[in-house]
């Protein structure tokens, strides 16, 4: 793609970036068959080659961006389905990442859009506020149809998505670490989150739990917090920013205290941020260097286990799992046979979805900030499990979790609790009834006069 900077222009290191993305789009369009948004609204400007010219003529005119760009831009999901489908290898994450912050600091929103945007950075980021908003969510169920008719469906939509039931507490809190009573083989330190340990806890629970059977000691280090990723995806860059260099700060000095084998995230919206620390603080004084340790050494947990044995499982299992793979996991980090195959290794049987590249309309904010398209991709996504009668539906996001769990039928759960059921640890919340098809594996029988596991081997 041709492009039209000027020289000044050029020497503004975000154009720049820029410029080198757009140049090299060569307009194929086989983006278009696999964006989420173009599928669903068959709009060429609703799709990353139509969304790729908008934002080309928004940076090159400069000055504030059109109500139709921003209108477009916004209703992008980032699910960077177009990136893994790309053959000209066009960087559109970091493109519109460029997009938003620009049009976070020249744009104009309304008073509506201004104030969600600010309570939703404001409170989930933060578990204790979340924790207390959450808690206080069931007193609006009643107002909801008020407010659709008010024209406020994104606050509809949050109390929609907010727990029907009671909010459960972590089995490990930090920070401190978990030390393994296996033989040690390793550290890693565990990103905690903050939307995940307030909305399902037993995740990082059921992490813990896994590690530490293989002999890893799992830390969560003391001022780290959120990610980034939710301010990051809604253009508040400063914000964003910010949060990476607390946990930057803080990883690191863990690190010095002691080597880590990774940084395990469990949230793939996060893994997809916190590996891409090194070019968000790229231009940061201080943190350049630091960052890319940082994103060298985050592996989500699934890529961590499928890099060491887990052995054979405790329990076997005649339950078909359909596995979601999360956007940010299969297209932001490139993950994708490692979850399915672990599934399979624990003695589940493991369903693809059918348009398994189409984003299910979680997506960070988006399922509140965008609630029309987000209810039609994720009841696109939910027929498409259900052509498959799955028994449950594994997940690695959260998000996912959150935005498909109503509507399924039947229970979903964050893959790592179901790898954990099936080393040794507890029944995952929901999964209670299925508890029957599940059979404890037979351990092996001691012969007479023999103590250790060992020694029976060498007979």
């Amino acid at each position: 793609m041709q492009t039209n900077f000027t020289a000044a222009q050029l020497q503004d290191p975000r154009i720049a970036e820029v410029d080198r993305i757009l140049r090299r789009c060569v307009h194929c369009g086989l983006c278009t068959a696999v964006c989420s948004t173009y599928v669903l609204l068959g709009d060429e400007r609703d799709s990353p080659r139509g969304r790729i010219y908008m934002m080309k003529d928004m940076f090159e005119r400069g000055g504030p961006p059109s109500a139709e760009v921003q209108r477009h831009v916004d209703r992008c999901l980032s699910c960077l389905s177009c990136m893994s489908t790309c053959p000209g290898g066009v960087d559109y994450m970091h493109l519109v990442d460029q997009a938003r912050a620009y049009m976070e600091k020249t744009g104009h929103r309304s008073l509506k859009e201004r104030l969600l945007r600010k309570l939703l950075a404001s409170l989930v980021p933060y578990p204790e506020r979340f924790r207390a908003a959450l808690r206080l969510a069931p007193l609006g169920l009643p107002l909801r149809g008020l407010m659709r008719r008010l024209g406020l469906k994104e606050l509809a939509a949050m109390l929609d998505l907010a727990p029907k039931r009671g909010l459960r507490s972590p089995t490990y809190s930090g920070p401190g670490t978990a030390v393994t009573r296996a033989e040690r083989k390793g550290r890693v330190i565990l990103l905690a989150g903050c939307a995940q340990q307030v909305l399902r806890p037993e995740i990082n629970d059921a992490t813990i739990r896994v590690l530490a059977r293989r002999g890893v000691d799992v830390e969560v280090v003391a001022g780290a917090g959120c990610c980034g990723a939710l301010v990051h995806h809604m253009g508040r860059e400063e914000e964003a920013i910010a949060f990476a260099k607390k946990n930057v700060d803080a990883w690191s000095k863990a690190i010095a205290r002691e080597p880590v084998d990774a940084i395990i995230i469990n949230a793939s919206g996060c893994g997809t941020t916190v590996k891409d620390y090194g070019h968000m603080l790229a231009r940061e004084p201080g943190y350049a260097e630091r960052a890319r340790t940082v994103s060298a050494l985050a592996k989500d947990i699934t890529e961590f286990l499928a890099e060491n044995d887990l052995g054979p499982p405790k329990r076997w299992s005649s339950l078909r799992v359909a596995y979601h793979s999360a956007c940010s996991l299969q297209h932001g980090q490139q993950v994708t046979e490692e979850p399915k195959q672990l599934l399979r290794d624990a003695g589940f049987t493991v369903l693809d979805i059918p348009e398994g590249h189409i984003c299910c309309g979680s997506a960070g904010t988006y399922n509140i900030l965008q609630p029309d398209l987000a209810r039609q991709l994720r009841d696109r996504k939910v027929a498409n499990i259900a052509s498959l009668a799955p028994d449950i539906v594994a997940a690695g996001n959260i998000g996912c979790i959150t935005q498909l769990a109503p509507e399924l039928g039947v229970p979903i759960v964050h893959t790592v609790e179901l790898l954990d059921w099936a080393y040794g640890g507890p029944v995952p919340r929901g999964l209670e009834g299925y508890k029957q098809f599940v059979s404890d594996v037979p351990e092996p029988e001691m012969p007479k006069g023999k103590r250790t596991l060992q020694d029976f081997l060498r007979v």
